[in-house]
C-alpha cells in the first residue's frame, strides 16, 4: 500500500471553561498586544485556530473575559479539561509561553466576534463548477440543530443538540415535541440525528440517536442509544429504546452518530471513541469506536461478523474508528460509507465491509493535538486504508448521496459538511477512488448534517447561525 507522510494540520484543540464555538468571520482581523506578541501568535494559529479560528473569533462573551489577569486562561491551557475532549498543553508549552499564549487570547479577541461575511448573496444564483444553485433558507434561530428529517407531507423534524425536537410545518417552528428519553446534553453530547423507517408511511416509525443520560447515578455520564417512536400531535409516543451503547463513561465527546437505513430496513449508526481511545476501539466487548448495524426492531441481523464470536457485541459491524459523524448507502451499489473525525489531521473517507479493523488508534495520519506523535504508523498488515483522508483536519460532519434527478451533474455524488472550514463539499467518486472534490457555500457556517429531502431537494443544516437552508437547481 502507499504510504503518505503524516502532515502537521490546524489543531481542533483550545478550549476553555464557558466557551462556546461560533462561525468565523473571515474579514475580522487579529488584535496584537505588543511586539511580544509574534511568538504566541504563532503557537495559536499552529495549536489553537482550528477550533477558535485563525482570527479568534469563534470566542462567545463569557465571564472569564472580565476577570481581572488570565487565570482562567492559563489553567484550561495548561491542564485541559478531559471530561470535553481539551488537551493539556503542559508538555508544550513553558510557563512562559502558556502566559504569553493567554495574554493573547484575552487580549486578542475582536469585539465583532460571532459575525458571519455571507456566504451567498440572498437570492443569488451560485455558479458552482458543474451546477448553478440557488441558497433557500428554509428555518432560522434555531439552536444547533443536528439532525433533520423530512415527512411524506412535507412537515420537517428538527433535532437541536441541546435536547429539543420541533416541527416545522406552514412555516412555524413548534414547541418543543415532548416524550423524549433522558439526554445528556453535554459537550458534544445531545439529541444527534433523526431517520424515518423506510416504510414510514405505513408503520410511522422515527428513529433517534442520543446520548442517553444514566439515571441512575448521581454521577453525570451515558453513551450513545437509539429510539424509536412514533409522533402524535407534537408528543412521541410508542417509544421503544432499541440500542443502548456500553460501557457508559463521564466524558463529553465521540458520540457519533449519523443514522442510515439500507435497502433491507437494517440500521447502521457508528458510536465514536467516547475520547478513550486507547480503551475501545480495538476491543469487541464494547460499543465504542465502531460501525453498528441492527434490524428496525433492534434485534441483530443474524449474519453479522461477530455473532458468533465469544466475547464480542453482537451489534458491531466494524471496528476501530474514531469519531464517525457520517454515514450513508451508495444508491446504486448499496455499499455503506462513512465519514470521521482524525486527531490533528487525518479525517478519513472509508468504504465500511463487515467485520474490517480500520485501525484507531494503531495507526493514523494525524498527530495529537499537543503536536506530539500518537503512532508513528500509517499503515499496518490486517488495517483498513481510508479511500481518502483530509488534512488539515475538515471536522466532516453529515453526509449523503445526491439522488433523483435535480441535480444531473451531481448525481451520485456524494456531499460532506465542514464543521471546522464551514461549507460543503463535493466528492466525486470513480467505484471505490475519490476523484474531484469541490468546495460549495464557503463561509456558510459550520456544517452539521446534509441529507436529501423527499421532494429531491439537497437540505443543509448549519449549526452557527443555527438554520436550515435548501440548494434549489437552476436550469
Amino acid at each position: 500500500m502507499k504510504k503518505h507522510p503524516v502532515l502537521l494540520a490546524v489543531v481542533i484543540g483550545l478550549v476553555i471553561p464557558g466557551l462556546y464555538i461560533l462561525p468565523a468571520c473571515k474579514d475580522a482581523s487579529v488584535a496584537t498586544s505588543g511586539p511580544g506578541d509574534q511568538p504566541a501568535a504563532l503557537n495559536y494559529q499552529n495549536y489553537c485556530a482550528g477550533c477558535h479560528g485563525d482570527n479568534l473569533e469563534k470566542f462567545a462573551a463569557k465571564e472569564w473575559m472580565d476577570e481581572e489577569g488570565f487565570t482562567s486562561v492559563i489553567r484550561s491551557i495548561k491542564y485541559g479539561i478531559e471530561d470535553i475532549g481539551m488537551p493539556a498543553f503542559e508538555k508544550t508549552f513553558t510557563d512562559s509561553e502558556i502566559e504569553a499564549l493567554a495574554a493573547y487570547v484575552k487580549r486578542g479577541i475582536p469585539a465583532d466576534r460571532g459575525k458571519l461575511k455571507p456566504a451567498v448573496t440572498p437570492g443569488g444564483i451560485v455558479e458552482s463548477e458543474v451546477q448553478r444553485f440557488v441558497v433557500d433558507t428554509v428555518v432560522s434561530g434555531l439552536n444547533v440543530p443536528w439532525g433533520l428529517a423530512i415527512l411524506p407531507n412535507g412537515d420537517m423534524l428538527i433535532s437541536e443538540r441541546a435536547g429539543t425536537l420541533h416541527l416545522f410545518s406552514e412555516g412555524k417552528l413548534s414547541a418543543p415535541i415532548k416524550g423524549l428519553p433522558p439526554i445528556m446534553a453535554f459537550g458534544q453530547g445531545g439529541l444527534l440525528d433523526i431517520c424515518l423507517h423506510p416504510g414510514y408511511e405505513s408503520n410511522g416509525w422515527i428513529y433517534f440517536s442520543y446520548s442517553a443520560l444514566n439515571t441512575e447515578s448521581t454521577r453525570r455520564s451515558g453513551n450513545t442509544a437509539i429510539m424509536r417512536a412514533r409522533l402524535k400531535d407534537l408528543q412521541l409516543v410508542d417509544q421503544e429504546v432499541i440500542f443502548r451503547g456500553t460501557p457508559l463513561t463521564d466524558r463529553g465527546h465521540h458520540f457519533g452518530c449519523k443514522l442510515a437505513f439500507d435497502a433491507d430496513n437494517r440500521l447502521f449508526f457508528g458510536i465514536g471513541d467516547r475520547g478513550q481511545h486507547f480503551d475501545f476501539p480495538q476491543k469487541l466487548d464494547n460499543a465504542n469506536g465502531k460501525i453498528h448495524r441492527i434490524n428496525d426492531d433492534g434485534t441483530i441481523p443474524p449474519d453479522n461478523p461477530f455473532v458468533n464470536t465469544p466475547g464480542a457485541l453482537q451489534s458491531i459491524y466494524s471496528y476501530g474508528h474514531r469519531n464517525p459523524q457520517g454515514t450513508a448507502i451508495h444508491p446504486v451499489t448499496g455499499e455503506v460509507w462513512e465519514t470521521e473525525h482524525g486527531p490533528r489531521g487525518g479525517d478519513e473517507i472509508n468504504l465500511i465491509e463487515p467485520g474490517l479493523n480500520y485501525g484507531w488508534p494503531v495507526i493514523s495520519y494525524g498527530i495529537n493535538y499537543d503536536g506530539t506523535i500518537l503512532t508513528e504508523l500509517t499503515e499496518k498488515e490486517g488495517m483498513e486504508q481510508p479511500v481518502f483522508y483530509w488534512t488539515p483536519s475538515i471536522a466532516p460532519c453529515g453526509m449523503t448521496f445526491v439522488t433523483g434527478d435535480r441535480y444531473k451533474n451531481w448525481k451520485n455524488n456524494m456531499l460532506v459538511g465542514s464543521l471546522r472550514f464551514m461549507y460543503l463539499e463535493r466528492v466525486v467518486l470513480n467505484k471505490h477512488s475519490v476523484m474531484h472534490r469541490e468546495k460549495l457555500l464557503e463561509g456558510i457556517g459550520r456544517v452539521r448534517n446534509v441529507i436529501m429531502g423527499p421532494d429531491g431537494y439537497i437540505y443543509i443544516a448549519i449549526e452557527t447561525p443555527g438554520k436550515i437552508v435548501r440548494l434549489v437547481p437552476m436550469e
